[in-house]
């Protein structure tokens, strides 16, 4: 089989309001997004990695890191409104345009999960490969079944989530139910070009809670920071 043209894109636009300059914020001493570079480049499969922003601070910080930026990412398309599966049509329609660049499959990494490593990234990739997909999703456990998930009227009386009469339920008899963590997704260019990110044929790669952060506030930073210190130490003493 003909060696595949493996595709990273990490998405880092400029306008955060929840945490404003996150992407290059110094977390433990280095930027944020050097956390997502490094896993990246170390990865068995990914052959190309490529920074889709429209912040030329965060392209300067990054222009010495191992990440490719052969443009920038237009303004509407780093918009609170604009959808993020553009921004992944827009870098794979221009590479393959300007660049020649024709990407057999992509993988999105977000620069907001530094305890990520490159073992997830090369981990979902081979199912994405072994299970012949059209997407791999990276997602961690819930804390809490849906089933016990209730809403708040405007009177502040609870209500149940989903309709029906709640059974309650020992917590060992819940079913366990995951989310999507943002951390790792792997796509075919097939499927972005539908915008979309599920079919029929999207399997799960499961990570653990710790290692599925997704930096979106400071206090997100704050438990980013102390996971990644409590790593560097763990590593350092052994």
């Amino acid at each position: 089989m003909n060696k595949l043209n493996i595709l990273g894109i990490i998405p880092a636009r400029g306008g955060s309001k929840g945490l404003p300059g996150k992407n290059i914020k110094s977390l433990n001493g280095k930027p944020l997004i050097a956390y997502t570079i490094e896993a990246a480049n170390h990865s068995e499969y990914i052959n190309k990695l490529v920074l889709s922003t429209d912040d030329l601070e965060i392209a300067q910080v990054c222009s010495n890191q191992g990440v490719e930026i052969p443009f920038m990412r237009p303004a509407e398309l780093a918009t609170d409104t604009a959808l993020a599966i553009d921004t992944y049509i827009y870098t794979f329609n221009r590479l393959k345009n300007e660049f020649d660049y024709q990407a057999d499959i992509i993988v999105i990494l977000q620069p907001t999960s530094p305890l990520r490593t490159t073992e997830d990234i090369d981990n979902a990739i081979k199912i994405f490969l072994d299970k012949q997909a059209d997407s791999v999703i990276s997602v961690c456990e819930l804390e809490h079944p849906i089933e016990r998930a209730r809403i708040i009227d405007e009177n502040g009386k609870i209500g149940n989530y989903n309709k029906g009469e709640v059974v309650v339920k020992n917590r060992a008899d819940y079913r366990k139910v995951f989310s999507p963590n943002g951390t790792v997704s792997v796509v075919s260019p097939k499927l972005i070009l539908e915008k979309k990110f599920y079919s029929k044929n999207t399997y799960s790669y499961i990570m653990p809670r710790e290692r599925s952060i997704d930096i979106d506030n400071q206090f997100d930073f704050d438990i980013a920071e102390f996971l990644v210190r409590m790593k560097s130490e763990k590593f350092t003493t052994n």
